[in-house]
């Protein structure tokens, strides 16, 4: 898988970095890595994206990696204090996500949109009757 890289691989390589520079990046055994080769390696792995690995290892390696991010078992999530790294459509945890600590879902559909305007109709209403 030599071509280009797809925006999901493009954003854990990116995680697997930002991990590796703030010193959170650990290999397989849990000792630190220090070496930056060996975090673009591990990047490209947890990607998909190596060249030393056939396509369904590949594509096994990166719903691993989503499946990690999205229940914020990464290094990152564990010391940064986050649940969610990109977890579009469902809850967002911090600010930077989804806003004020979001208790909605970040993207609704216009059904959805429609249900909520309802429910915050009902509710004022109860709020002014009482």
């Amino acid at each position: 898988m030599a071509g280009k890289t797809s925006a999901p691989q493009r954003k854990t390589m990116g995680r697997v970095m930002h991990e590796y520079a703030h010193g959170e990046l650990k290999s397989g055994r849990g000792g630190k890595v220090k070496s930056r080769k060996q975090a673009i390696a591990i990047a490209l792995k947890e990607a998909g994206a190596s060249r030393y690995e056939s396509q369904s290892e590949n594509r096994r390696n990166l719903a691993r990696s989503k499946r990690k991010e999205a229940v914020g078992k990464t290094y990152q999530q564990e010391t940064e204090g986050k649940s969610h790294v990109g977890a579009r459509g469902k809850r967002e945890s911090s600010r930077a996500m989804g806003g004020k600590n979001a208790q909605t879902t970040a993207h609704r559909s216009p059904r959805q949109r429609a249900a909520a305007r309802r429910n915050i109709r009902k509710a004022n209403a109860a709020a002014n009757a009482a």
